[in-house]
């Protein structure tokens, strides 16, 4: 029990993991400028990909689900994490965003019952801590609508979250996740007609790579993953995980521009993977008292 809990840990993991690889990818290998452009191509295509292997189209409440969930997940986070990026100075929108697992370890003791406990929630405040110290630098003034957009994005994902755990216990997450990535690909594809032109130049053999990566692997198959881990873990769980992502991406960043960390970021990974772990130990913990509990009946 505990082997097979672990192994849906590590492979959930893996969905940060390729989410850390989004900014090496977007700014080396695709079109600069184009934000909702790169958040469709991302989105919709790996939606169609994934809807062919599965091959079931929703059914009855599934069809307002669907978009429910793609309008949050998906439309929603992408749209509102481009604009606080855009308009915060670095680092801080990540911050802001550290506060989700928090966020949804909260709305999922008020909608699944699951237990929020202290070690949970000093857990969140100390990765929203590890995150600053990892990418928190010194800037200017904060932009109010920046600040708006990081929090909106955080709570859109952690709704998105929760509502998928509650609503798709019964689905296959490829099923699930492609109606997902579907609906928030068409919105956010209306959203690129309305508000941004396209290039005006033709994708070269280096863009096509990035966006076949980024649609494929860091989309696709980060998302069937993460949803997977969903479905069969705390919900906590998944979301505690999600602060890897930007220990990886200053893991990458370090390898590429030849810099060592600094002992403030040091602290800050250290910080996050404490919480992380902590988080983690209160989800095995559970599933030990589960498994004894069924073994004396």
């Amino acid at each position: 029990m505990l082997s097979n809990i672990r192994f849906v840990i590590a492979l959930t993991a893996v969905a940060p993991v390729l989410w850390g690889t989004t900014y090496i990818t977007s700014t080396t290998f695709l079109v600069p400028g184009h934000p909702l452009l790169t958040a469709t191509v991302r989105a919709l295509p790996a939606g169609l990909v994934l809807l062919a292997i599965g091959r079931r189209m929703p059914r009855g409440s599934w069809w307002w689900r669907s978009a429910v969930l793609g309008g949050l997940n998906i439309a929603g986070f992408f749209a509102f994490l481009f604009i606080a990026a855009d308009r915060l100075p670095g680092g801080v929108a990540a911050v802001v965003g550290g506060i989700q697992p928090l966020l949804v370890a909260v709305l999922a003791s008020l909608l699944l019952s699951e237990r929020l406990t202290g070690k949970v929630v000093a857990a969140g405040i100390g990765g929203v801590v590890g995150v600053a110290l990892i990418v928190l630098r010194s800037a200017g003034g904060l932009d109010a609508i920046g600040i708006a957009a990081a929090i909106l994005g955080a709570v859109s994902m952690a709704l998105g979250v929760v509502l998928t755990k509650k609503w798709s216990s019964d689905l296959p997450p490829l099923v699930v996740t492609a109606w997902q990535l579907i609906a928030g690909g068409v919105i956010l594809a209306a959203l690129t007609a309305a508000f941004e032109p396209l290039p005006s130049e033709a994708f070269t053999l280096t863009n096509v790579a990035g966006y076949a990566y980024l649609t494929l692997i860091g989309t696709a198959l980060a998302y069937v993953l993460w949803f997977r881990g969903i479905a069969q873990l705390p919900t906590r769980i998944p979301a505690f995980l999600g602060l890897l992502s930007p220990v990886v991406a200053l893991a990458i960043g370090g390898l590429v521009a030849h810099e060592s960390l600094t002992l403030t970021q040091a602290g800050g990974v250290a910080l996050v993977f404490l919480s992380v772990l902590a988080v983690i130990a209160t989800g095995t913990s559970s599933a030990r008292t589960s498994a004894a509990t069924r073994s004396r009946r």
